[in-house]
């Protein structure tokens, strides 16, 4: 009573106590977590990367499904990216840890149903939306296609979220080193995405033109054309 009446109290109640950073099986858990969100990251800027490299390396232009595809990667990159955000300020709290997780699963979730349906386009016909009947879908990798690939890559991240997160009512909260390796690999995996990002959204506006809706798979980028930049 006389803290609050003299206005001295040693810590504001607002304020939420944060473990110290604990050697024990939580703290090892939480900077394990944390490691897994910058690989998480890493890992799906790698495969926009690849989508990158099949088209202009190999000229495979991706279709309006392989866009959604991308869109839906760059959602669960960013769940993942917050998560790292956070824990380079030294804690990831309770909702940013529930909010980041649930938002590449959301991504990961709504991509499995596009890679799928477009693997199974191939695997049952041999064809690509927006191809001529009968045209080949594109290279494959180890004998199956890229977005067989990317299926398997979203439902992994599924089964790895929610492994992660049954173990999040212990691990957040506490306290995450905030130099050395932890701070490399963190600004690290979170300048590659946003670079990467930053790619893809040009190679989209480019192949997409001024259109609202991708007309199709192309051989130019009708941005170009339409500015006359390209003939």
């Amino acid at each position: 009573m006389s803290a609050l009446l003299t206005g001295r109290m040693s810590t504001p109640l607002s304020t939420p106590a944060i473990p110290a950073l604990d050697p024990g099986p939580p703290g090892i858990v939480a900077r394990a977590q944390y490691w897994f969100a910058c690989l998480f990251v890493t890992g799906w800027t790698g495969v926009l990367c690849a989508g990158l490299a099949l088209q202009f390396v190999r000229g495979e232009q991706p279709c309006p499904l392989c866009v959604v595809q991308r869109m839906f990667i760059v959602l669960a990159l960013l769940g993942a990216a917050h998560i790292v955000r956070q824990g380079l300020r030294g804690a990831v709290p309770r909702r940013d840890y529930l909010m980041g997780w649930g938002l590449a699963l959301l991504g990961c979730t709504a991509g499995s149903v596009a890679a799928g349906r477009q693997a199974l386009l191939y695997l049952l016909h041999g064809e690509r939306p927006g191809a001529s009947a009968g045209a080949a879908y594109g290279s494959t990798v180890h004998g199956l296609p890229a977005d067989a690939w990317t299926w398997l890559f979203f439902q992994a991240s599924v089964l790895a979220i929610g492994a992660v997160l049954v173990t999040s009512h212990l691990t957040t909260g506490r306290r995450i080193p905030t130099q050395g390796a932890h701070r490399t690999a963190g600004l690290g995996a979170l300048f590659l995405a946003g670079a990467v990002i930053a790619l893809s959204t040009g190679v989209l506006l480019l192949q997409a033109g001024l259109h609202a809706v991708l007309p199709g798979p192309s051989a130019h980028y009708p941005l170009l054309h339409g500015l006359g930049l390209l003939r």
